[in-house]
């Protein structure tokens, strides 16, 4: 799968779907439905957690893979948002994390599989969210060097996810939302050290979020900073999604195109939100970004994130339709460090593959 991918992502540019959260708010679950037959005795409240819906709604979370696959999309993303052991430990159920990833798997494959033609396959990507909790900001305004969870917790909750992914047979890894790096830099370790252990790891999909309009993460990385901080990875794509809308964003997605040495991907809020926390922005207004981004030569893999819905991801495949994908650039060779900002050492060439 991974050359088929490295194949037609030459050829096109890919399509990911829209978004499994706003998407499942629209089906208006109450707490019963969250529950189903077997968690009706579960002691905590449970309404909210979408990932338990894999296991007690399957039908509603395949019938949303459905949709975004009949909408053009190329790449399903699995319901796994929140399905680590920090996430799950507000609902007490962090027993269930491996089950609900192979489950999300399946279900995301069943889909795929259904549409999936020889000179169009379809993939899935294995969802690995930011978790809760942050590794390099303190909760506690009084307590600036206190942490509530460490690199060894978050590499640990990253890593059963992820081979739960890797086992149930998604075709790619998306870490996901990054808002801090150092959570990032966890969750890639602990596939790297999934590769250690022998494991066939697949291509790897990063992609941040820039929290507000100063083109900053929460950490206060610029994403050059951010890329330079995510290359030793060598992922299959980089780029960003959440919090901003097209217009918002493509300052900044303009800006990975111009660093990163490989695909870049985006898939941006439909809008803002509004002030019902909504979102109002239609789908050939997203595709009218997404469509010159394209033009301009910016993207490898476009999509939709919070409110964005199965009109959008068609409005988003017509425009991209026939369009070139961004052609990757030679890998860089110059030393690139990172801190909030990127730091290049001119005339410096690195010694080692990856060095950042």
């Amino acid at each position: 799968m991974t050359a088929d991918i490295e194949r037609h992502a030459v050829e096109r540019i890919l399509v990911l779907d829209g978004a499994m959260g706003t998407m499942i708010q629209q089906e208006k679950p109450d707490e019963a439905v969250y529950r189903g037959e077997r968690f009706q005795d579960h002691p905590v409240d449970v309404g909210g957690n979408n990932e338990l819906l894999s296991l007690t709604a399957s039908e509603m979370i395949r019938g949303i893979h459905a949709a975004f696959l009949e909408a053009g999309a190329d790449i399903l993303c699995t319901n796994t948002f929140g399905a680590n052991a920090i996430s799950q430990a507000d609902y007490s159920m962090q027993h269930l994390v491996a089950e609900m990833n192979a489950e999300s798997v399946r279900l995301a494959r069943e889909a795929a599989d259904a549409v999936a033609t020889p000179d169009r396959p379809r993939w899935v990507a294995g969802g690995i969210g930011p978790t809760n909790q942050t590794a390099s900001i303190s909760p506690d305004v009084n307590d600036p060097g206190f942490r509530s969870v460490t690199f060894d917790d978050l590499a640990q909750a990253y890593g059963e996810a992820a081979r739960a992914l890797i086992e149930a047979g998604a075709d790619l890894l998306l870490i996901e939302t990054i808002f801090d790096t150092l959570n990032a830099k966890a969750a890639i370790h602990a596939v790297e050290s999934l590769r250690d252990e022998g494991i066939a790891v697949p291509p790897l999909m990063i992609s941040g979020t820039i929290t507000d309009r100063s083109g900053r993460t929460l950490i206060g990385q610029t994403p050059e900073a951010f890329w330079a901080s995510m290359s030793h990875a060598r992922p299959f794509s980089v780029g960003l999604n959440c919090a901003l809308g097209a217009g918002e964003m493509r300052q900044h997605i303009r800006t990975l195109s111009r660093v990163a040495d490989t695909r870049v991907s985006a898939y941006p809020n439909a809008g803002l939100p509004n002030e019902m926390g909504g979102y109002d922005e239609t789908p050939e207004d997203t595709a009218r970004h997404l469509g010159e981004w394209a033009e301009s030569s910016l993207v490898n893999v476009v999509g939709g994130c919070c409110g964005t819905t199965p009109a959008h991801i068609a409005a988003i495949a017509e425009a991209v339709k026939n369009k070139a994908p961004r052609a990757v650039p030679p890998k860089v060779t110059r030393m690139r460090l990172s801190g909030l900002e990127l730091f290049e050492v001119s005339g410096v060439e690195a010694r080692h593959e990856g060095a950042a």
